[in-house]
């Protein structure tokens, strides 16, 4: 009797040991999810023109998705998608993007119905470029009109999409490629093919005019993006905009590619992500 007891008690104790183990932090038991992984979206949208597409940051005026910095899967540029995927696995292949190229601030509502129809839990919207890059300084669209597309297109998400986190991104520095640019003869042999002819027009000319002009392109990028940031704090609580962040990067022609010397490459693209990420992800 007293061996059958001993017996029993030894498999007992082998039991609560074997338990234990299994339920410490170092066992085999299933991981308990992280609390964060709940608050970050778990799909998302790229909204805008082809800088959000990655036109050209592999090396061919083509969209190279895989680089972009809002929706792409490339390490090398660690983009925003890739980001909340390392904290939440749930967005695993959950990122479209519907940006379009040569898409101005009047296209952003179809691509709005776009987001909406695949229910996605993140927005970001970069647009405006192509608004500037017209013909010449009279053919940019005006500033109230730019806001009035804008108000349309956040209307529409916000109707139908209302509990997604947005993000607006200002427009980059547009006459800082002129600056780091206008003397290297790739670039200008480049621009004279018609790149955004309103500020690269002429670029090696100090003529009176051709000052003026870009001069009136820095003035419009600048009212466009007090624009953008209006229109995300009218949006409410769950748009964040860069706060002109993706504005102050100080672009080199390093993070410039090679061919329409216009487009971010790989390096460009990796700094918009790493600047505009929004905290409240991060943290």
């Amino acid at each position: 009797m007293r061996r059958r007891l001993t017996t029993l008690l030894l498999a007992l104790t082998a039991i609560v040991a074997l338990a234990c183990e299994e339920g410490s932090a170092g066992g085999r038991g299933r991981e308990t999810p992280k609390p964060s992984d709940s608050d970050l979206p778990s799909s998302m949208a790229a909204l805008g023109d082809s800088i959000s597409l990655g036109f050209g940051a592999c090396f061919t005026m083509n969209h190279c998705q895989r680089w972009s910095w809002s929706t792409g899967a490339s390490p090398q540029v660690d983009s925003h998608y890739r980001r909340l995927r390392a904290d939440n696995k749930a967005i695993d292949d959950q990122a479209s993007n519907y940006s379009s190229r040569g898409a101005r601030a009047a296209d952003l509502p179809a691509q709005v119905d776009k987001a909406v129809a695949a229910k996605v839990e993140y927005v970001t919207v970069l647009v405006g470029a192509n608004d500037i890059c017209r013909g010449t300084i009279d053919d940019m669209t005006p500033v109230a009109d730019f806001r009035r597309a804008v108000d349309a297109a956040l209307g529409r998400l916000r109707k139908g999409l209302p509990k997604a986190h947005l993000l607006v991104v200002s427009i980059p520095d547009l006459n800082r490629l002129w600056e780091v640019g206008h003397t290297e003869q790739r670039a200008v042999r480049a621009w004279s093919r018609g790149i955004c002819p309103a500020l690269l027009a002429n670029p090696t000319s100090t003529a009176e005019a051709d000052v003026s002009r870009r001069s009136a392109v820095a003035t419009r990028v600048d009212g466009y993006n007090s624009q953008l940031g209006a229109a995300c704090k009218a949006y409410g609580k769950l748009c964040t905009y860069d706060g002109g962040a993706a504005h102050r990067v100080r672009f080199t022609l390093n993070m410039i590619n090679r061919v329409d010397w216009f487009h971010p490459d790989v390096d460009g693209q990796r700094k918009l992500a790493e600047v505009t990420y929004p905290r409240h992800f991060a943290a």
